[in-house]
């Protein structure tokens, strides 16, 4: 590591980016592709770190405070919102490219960046504007993401967005995979429009599998979502100790944990399931995903992208359990009558919102960025649905209660 001060006493700020030891498959900083539109590289920070930083100065960061994970926010105050949720999944994303020694930096912005493009109230919000925007190609929370970060986000006074490097733009859209073949065409649902168009003025690489470091941040995700909502369906109520029995590997760690601890209160008895639930599953993918890199033999970044395979991964075994702890959830959690009713009622409130602006019977902000006289359809109903996409739960109940009689109740 070079030195911070150089033989005539003067401080080397660059020498403080020093980059850890990295494996020959980890994206390194100092070679990014860069931003779209290029500005002098920061002394202390890689661009990275850089990227990171960013993200978590945003509005969008700061909002997902007061947005729906599972529990509407009137619920109470020890259910994980979006932003306890991000945060987690940043801390479990960091654990694994710790491991595989990639860039810990990249793979916790792109944790702490993937769900800005979620409306308020989960997916009950996501589904009203998929609904409302059919006719110009729906609504999609990941292409919202996009939207926010290079558009939506305006505080710097030479761009919009946050011009995010190049490797964060690309794990951001595809951190779950390849969205095209090679030639173009979309794998399972066509390319949504704010992807495509953006694609157009910097190559993401659509048809390729993203870095290490994305893949971290994606089963992070998937990790952090499964425990936690376990986690808070437990607090919640919804189900018990007992209905976990024959869940597999949930059940066998609760009876080790019984088994161990015979007295242990429930509190604390929830929280050394999901704990060693967690651990189980982050040990299994680093073991899986070691292996498969060294099957793999990749020797760089591209090389991992070049591949038809995901490389950080559950095991087969693991992932079978996974699946059964997903499908466990939804059955007694998210179709529970507690979860659904709040709901239904948040999907009404999005919808009369929606209708009430693109009717022309209430407006936005009086500002430019919101102003919809002058755009077509498509435009129109873009405009209206980035202003209800960056809501939070509180202030679209709070909108929806000035502009109509009567407010459906989040319970």
């Amino acid at each position: 590591m070079p030195s911070l001060i150089d033989s005539n006493g003067s401080v080397d700020l660059f020498a403080t980016r020093a980059v850890p030891r990295l494996e020959s498959y980890a994206e390194d900083s100092r070679h990014s592709r860069g931003r779209l539109i290029d500005e002098p590289e920061s002394p202390t920070r890689s661009h990275f770190q850089r990227d990171r930083d960013r993200i978590i100065h945003s509005d969008a960061f700061r909002r997902l405070m007061h947005k729906t994970q599972v529990f509407v926010h009137n619920e109470g105050d020890h259910f994980r919102t979006r932003l306890t949720h991000t945060i987690e999944v940043g801390q479990i994303a960091r654990a694994l490219a710790r491991a595989f020694r990639v860039d810990q930096d990249l793979a916790e912005a792109l944790a702490l960046v993937h769900d800005f493009g979620h409306t308020p109230f989960g997916h009950a919000g996501e589904r009203v504007l998929n609904e409302a925007l059919k006719f110009c190609g729906g609504f999609d929370h990941n292409a919202q993401s996009l939207r926010v970060v290079t558009q939506l986000e305006r505080h710097y006074a030479e761009f919009d967005g946050l011009n995010l490097c190049w490797e964060t733009l690309e794990g951001l859209v595809k951190h779950n995979g390849p969205l095209t073949d090679r030639d173009g065409d979309g794998l399972e649902t066509p390319v949504p429009t704010t992807i495509a168009d953006y694609n157009l003025k910097q190559d993401l690489h659509l048809w390729s599998w993203p870095s290490v470091e994305a893949q971290c941040a994606a089963i992070a995700d998937d990790i952090a979502y499964d425990n936690h909502d376990l986690h808070d369906g437990l607090r919640a109520g919804l189900f018990g100790f007992d209905d976990l029995k024959d869940v597999p590997l949930t059940g066998e760690i609760l009876s080790d944990v019984r088994i161990a601890y015979p007295n242990l209160e429930d509190g604390r008895a929830m929280h050394e399931l999901v704990r060693r639930q967690i651990t189980s599953m982050v040990e299994d993918v680093i073991r899986e995903s070691l292996g498969r890199l060294r099957h793999a033999g990749a020797k760089g970044a591209d090389a991992v992208r070049d591949l038809d395979y995901a490389v950080v991964s559950f095991s087969p075994r693991m992932e079978e359990q996974e699946k059964n702890l997903k499908a466990f959830l939804f059955e007694k959690m998210y179709r529970h009558e507690r979860v659904v009713r709040p709901v239904q009622a948040a999907q009404a409130i999005l919808s009369d919102l929606y209708d009430v602006f693109w009717n022309g019977r209430a407006d936005m902000p009086n500002s430019a960025e919101w102003r919809l006289d002058g755009l077509d359809d498509a435009a129109r109903a873009m405009r209206i649905a980035d202003y209800l996409a960056g809501m939070t739960d509180r202030y679209a109940v709070a909108e929806h209660q000035r502009l109509f009689d009567h407010t459906p109740e989040l319970r």
